[in-house]
């Protein structure tokens, strides 16, 4: 892994927001070489009495005498790994032993065959104590010669650097999808603590407001029937309202999902997560801390429409991000409830005035609910690629839009849709 690259990025971050802090203080390691010398400044920062955030980007190997997990440093070799890595416990050690809620570690990680096989069956491998909270991306080590880049820490960084200060298990979930949007390899470890008490000033605990709200300004009614103009293809008219204050389509609810005669109401706090697709990974991956249990939400969409509404819409996807990570905990990647949030998600950046980021997410939700096993002319399927279409369409950046441009025609080859000509004006925009 390119760990180093990740650091300009991390660097263009104001110390203070790295730690949640008024000031901070930050030492930076760029391709270390002896574990003794990263002990050493660790230690040192541990025994610091404030906030403690680490972050660490490389590769995992294992020990193949005591089978303990090594973070690889410079100079590192399989011979020499014993020698020239620094072990996994001695982080556990430095940090395991601080107040609890005062460290937080983020993790950027490729794991070698060894250690991805270890997770699987062992996914407490990686735990640090019951005080530090850890957030982390563990893919499998790419093939001699292929690259890998530390993509999750870098979104991290340009969260922070958009402005934006969600909470960090919503941050974490974001910086986890962008992450998975441009990895090469579709397999993840997401591991995220129970989120630590809310700071002053930010959303309050306990039950989201709920009540009535206005539904969001999306033109309402069925897609137009009709042969298309030649060329070239006007703008896909918005498919028929589905926002998030009220959305209920063909049985599926959205404020209590109701899955094979099942209803499930979802808490408020985002937990462990997994990626798609991803090994099980129980909730105890890594240990939460005691506390009271999460409360129980009946419908936190209109809570989320009111900020979106209102303008705030970083604090949307925040609040949006940690219910998909709390629905992929509890359901899984592979489920309509996980899809929903998804959906979610690309409502608001439409309401945000991002159609690139809601057309992404469109198209991941179409092919989420096509590996779901549902068919091609199934309303939620035709809508979610109705949208995606839609929302291409109202992209200002060309290079974006040719990007997208070719998921978005296969999608279409595959789901063609209610109205006759949409494709062949499609692949005629696209040229």
């Amino acid at each position: 892994m390119d760990a180093a690259s990740v650091l300009p990025a991390l660097a263009a971050v104001p110390p203070a927001v790295l730690t949640g802090t008024a000031t901070a203080s930050v030492v930076e390691l760029a391709d270390p070489l002896d574990p003794q010398t990263v002990l050493t400044r660790l230690r040192a920062a541990a025994a610091s009495p404030g906030p403690l955030v680490v972050f660490l980007a490389g590769q995992l190997h294992l020990d193949k005498r005591q089978h303990l997990p090594h973070l690889a440093l410079a100079r590192t070799t399989p011979a020499t790994l014993r020698y020239t890595a620094l072990p996994w416990h001695w982080l556990a050690g430095e940090l395991g032993v601080r107040p609890p809620g005062t460290t937080t570690v983020v993790a950027d990680l490729a794991a070698d065959p060894d250690v991805w096989l270890r997770l699987a069956a062992a996914p407490d491998l990686l735990h640090l104590g019951p005080g530090p909270f850890l957030y982390g991306r563990v893919t499998p080590a790419p093939r001699r010669g292929e690259p890998s880049t530390p993509d999750y820490l870098r979104a991290w960084a340009e969260l922070w650097r958009s402005g934006a200060r969600p909470p960090l298990p919503a941050l974490h979930a974001e910086a986890a999808v962008r992450a998975a949007a441009r990895a090469t390899a579709p397999e993840a470890f997401l591991l995220t603590p129970a989120p630590p008490p809310a700071p002053a000033g930010s959303m309050p605990a306990g039950p989201l407001p709920t009540g009535p709200l206005p539904a969001a300004p999306m033109p309402a009614g069925p897609l137009p029937t009709g042969p298309l103009p030649a060329a070239p293809m006007p703008a896909v008219p918005a498919p028929a309202d589905r926002t998030t204050a009220n959305r209920t389509t063909a049985n599926r609810t959205t404020a209590n999902r109701t899955t094979a005669g099942r209803t499930t109401a979802l808490p408020a706090t985002a937990v462990p997560m997994r990626a798609v697709p991803a090994p099980t990974i129980p909730a105890t991956a890594v240990p939460a801390p005691a506390g009271p249990p999460p409360a129980v939400i009946e419908d936190p969409h209109p809570a989320i429409l009111a900020a979106a509404t209102a303008g705030r819409h970083g604090e949307a996807a925040a609040v949006a991000a940690a219910w998909e990570s709390e629905a992929l905990r509890r359901h899984g990647p592979r489920s309509v409830e996980a899809v929903h949030w998804l959906e979610v998600r690309a409502d608001l950046a439409r309401l945000a005035g991002e159609p690139a980021r809601s057309c992404e997410l469109w198209l991941t939700a179409a092919e989420s609910l096509l590996a779901l096993g549902q068919r091609a002319d199934d309303p939620d399927v035709e809508g979610a690629v109705d949208r995606a279409h839609h929302q291409w369409e109202r992209i200002g950046d060309p290079a974006r839009a040719r990007t997208l441009g070719p998921t978005l025609v296969a999608l279409r080859e595959r789901v063609p849709g209610r109205r006759p000509g949409a494709l062949a004006a499609l692949r005629r925009r696209m040229g």
